[in-house]
């Protein structure tokens, strides 16, 4: 039995020409929209397992209030809502393990929901892939 190390600061997050800095405390989650495959039981209780190519992805980055990266995902999102030019790659690796999930393509599905108050508040990004690659591995 080996002692392993996970390290939030050793997760690196780019997202188009963007590496992305300034984590809330939860920093990113990813998860596959639908499963990779679902079991269909007929009348007389046979069984068929039918694999789904739907690949896509969510992907929810939160970042803190001050973090400079919201200007930069606010620039990808105001483009893409102007001139249809946000589609990005997306890439997150944990550098201390092999947990590694990518996209060719990815887009903001929406700006957060802002608030402004006594104390500094989060920002959630939602970013959406109808392709994601991944391995989730474990820690060094």
């Amino acid at each position: 039995m080996a002692l392993r190390t996970f390290d939030p600061k050793e997760v690196s997050i780019i997202f188009g020409e963007y590496i992305i800095r300034g984590f809330a405390e939860t920093q990113i989650s990813v998860a596959r929209d639908n499963p990779a495959y679902e079991m269909v039981i007929g009348a007389d209780g046979e069984a068929t397992r039918v694999k789904s190519n739907d690949r896509s992805a969510t992907i929810t980055i939160t970042l803190q209030q001050s973090s400079p990266s919201n200007d930069d995902l606010s620039t990808i999102a105001l483009a893409d809502e102007l001139s249809n030019t946000g589609l990005r790659p997306f890439y997150m690796k944990d550098n201390l393990g092999n947990s590694l999930f990518s996209a060719a393509t990815a887009f903001i599905e929406q700006i957060p929901e802002a608030s402004f108050g006594k104390t500094a508040n989060d920002r959630t990004w939602v970013i959406k892939t109808d392709n994601l690659v991944a391995f989730l591995g474990g820690n060094n």
